[in-house]
């Protein structure tokens, strides 16, 4: 990549920002990829633009794709794991599907990660930011449990996947913690870490005629996801394995204060 007095330096040492339709240069030179797209209606962005450039890169190493844990599909409450074969429910999953399978193809000639991720919190996207915002409320809809994972988790787990990764191959991780809750049960935990009186209590049918679509299809499947396998393979367990450390954690960063 360029260097930081080149055009398009982000500020911090060693990183440029490249423009999407420009890379191909820097992709052709690459000897690890990690895609954050989604796919679209008409398929994976990067591999509709650069997939021929991938192909070309011959010092290619290590390929990564953060996908989602919507690929399970619904699994009425069950848990699954890393050797769960897919079963999209909705078109949002079977998009990420198509798009996994379509970056598998790397993997004969080098080590591609399908990175399947739970639901993304940290500093800026927490539990917190609803009650600065006013929205906070605690949807009630018993056994509807889902994983999380804390943003430095992402961070430490797609570094040691580029250390251990093999020579080439197709690998699937899921980043998820240890202890899937309901979503009323971390709105609880912030308000106590906040000094504040829990949120009302929503019940699901009655919110549920004014959700969006995206939320509607996540309140649709039940599922809760092992990364049990993923943390060993990967040698490392997670800084924040439940919501509680992770929200703590985040109020230490973002108030300055300890937890209660």
């Amino acid at each position: 990549m360029g260097g930081p007095d080149e055009p398009g330096h982000d500020g911090r040492e060693g990183v440029s920002m490249i423009p999407f339709d420009a890379a191909e240069r820097e992709i052709s030179e690459a000897t690890h990829i990690l895609s954050t797209a989604a796919p679209g209606t008409d398929g994976d962005p990067v591999l509709n633009r650069y997939a021929a450039a991938i192909e070309a890169a011959a010092g290619l190493r290590w390929v990564g794709y953060l996908s989602s844990t919507v690929v399970y599909g619904d699994r009425s409450g069950g848990w699954v794991d890393e050797d769960t074969p897919p079963a999209p429910s909705q078109p949002r999953g079977q998009r990420r599907l198509d798009a996994e399978l379509a970056w598998a193809r790397f993997a004969n000639r080098c080590a591609v990660d399908i990175v399947r991720l739970a639901g993304i919190y940290g500093p800026g996207r927490s539990a917190f930011d609803d009650f600065r915002s006013g929205t906070a409320r605690r949807m009630i809809k018993p056994g509807h449990q889902f994983g999380r994972i804390h943003r430095d988790d992402i961070g430490r787990a797609l570094a040691a996947a580029m250390r251990t990764a093999p020579d080439r191959g197709r690998r699937v991780l899921n980043l998820a913690d240890d202890e899937p809750s309901e979503s009323a049960a971390v709105v609880t935990e912030a308000a106590w870490l906040m000094g504040l009186p829990p949120p009302p209590e929503f019940a699901f049918a009655d919110a549920l005629p004014a959700m969006s679509p995206m939320a509607r299809s996540f309140w649709a499947e039940n599922r809760k996801v092992s990364s049990r396998k993923t943390q060993t393979a990967l040698g490392l367990r997670w800084l924040y394995p439940d919501f509680r450390s992770g929200l703590a954690a985040i109020w230490r960063e973002e108030s300055g204060q300890s937890p209660p």
